[in-house]
């Protein structure tokens, strides 16, 4: 549980723009081609259909794809992963445009829309394959992690320990079509979409509507 602004305030104290470029993956089944501007950055924070539906809308953002990460099956399929015998993560593969949004930013966003102090598990969802990671893509990115998990920890932030693990970036397998834009596509046929995600949806654009796209 948060407390107060403390993730706010140490997000700003802090607050410094990073840049770097990343590589393309030849395992990806499907590949994004980046505009020269755009860094990457690969999160796990519980079921992807809600975290895609929040980063999509943050400004500089250019694209968030749903997929699996830190498994050793190559090619998972969704039903393969949900068994959590994969060792893959759901995951976001988040492209990104640092002159208008920073890693920093990202983070910030990442640590107060989920809960971090849960280990492999976001509310009713529980395995492995809803753990909370931050897989970085350099140096920096390692660098920036580690030290808002510890200031996190060291601040009270939370009632309990960040379990949130870091580790770098090996690889990344899109997740199936049907995952994709999930809310945006289902929103009105699946009640999962009205209770669960919207809920989630509706307070980020509340804490975080001056990061919002127009």
């Amino acid at each position: 549980m948060i407390k107060g602004i403390t993730i706010t305030g140490l997000f700003l104290i802090t607050l410094f723009a990073c840049a770097q470029k990343a590589a393309k993956n030849p395992d990806h089944k499907k590949e994004y081609i980046m505009n020269v501007n755009t860094d990457t950055a690969t999160f796990a924070n519980g079921c992807f259909w809600c975290a895609e539906a929040i980063f999509q809308e943050v400004k500089g953002v250019e694209k968030v794809t749903s997929g699996y990460t830190d498994g050793h099956t190559k090619n998972p399929t969704y039903k393969e992963v949900c068994t959590g015998e994969t060792g893959h993560a759901e995951c976001l593969q988040i492209f990104y445009n640092p002159a208008i949004i920073s890693f920093d930013e990202l983070l910030e966003i990442f640590w107060k829309t989920h809960d971090p102090t849960t280990l492999n598990r976001q509310g009713n969802d529980v395995g492995n394959q809803y753990r909370s990671g931050i897989y970085y893509h350099n140096a920096e990115q390692k660098e920036k992690a580690e030290h808002y998990k510890i200031e996190l920890d060291k601040s009270g932030a939370y009632n309990n320990p960040i379990v949130t693990e870091i580790k770098p970036f090996t690889v990344f397998y899109p997740a199936e079509d049907y995952h994709q834009e999930y809310f945006s596509n289902n929103e009105n046929q699946n009640p999962y979409c009205s209770i669960v995600i919207r809920p989630k949806v509706d307070k980020f654009r509340k804490v975080f509507k001056d990061k919002l796209k127009k």
